[in-house]
């Protein structure tokens, strides 16, 4: 039996703070994930919201799960950005101490 049939869930966890302790970010996060699952062909199965994460579980693959929580936060962010003209809903990443000497990568 495939990953798909059984479903897979994915959490996306804040880095600082608790985002969704607030009910209107909450919601808007939560209908945010049930449009992105609908556009992209997927059902979900399951769906909890904590203070500091929610987790989807979904009608996919592990990686097409993987890739849905990447689009979850880049939208909600670009959301939260723009609704409270904070920097990030979820918190920055810590910088990578092995960036120095790697040309490929831009600030």
């Amino acid at each position: 039996m495939s990953a798909a049939a059984n479903g897979s869930a994915v959490t996306l966890r804040a880095l600082e703070g608790d985002p969704l302790s607030d009910d209107r970010i909450r919601e808007m996060v939560i209908a945010t994930a049930h449009a992105l699952a609908e556009r992209h062909g997927f059902k979900v199965l399951a769906i909890h919201a904590e203070p500091d994460r929610i987790t989807v579980k979904l009608n996919a693959g592990r990686i097409e799960a993987l890739g849905f929580a990447a689009e979850l936060r880049r939208s909600t962010t670009r959301w939260y950005m723009q609704k409270y003209g904070a920097r990030t809903l979820w918190g920055e990443l810590p910088p990578d101490e092995n960036d120095d000497g790697e040309p490929w990568k831009v600030d």
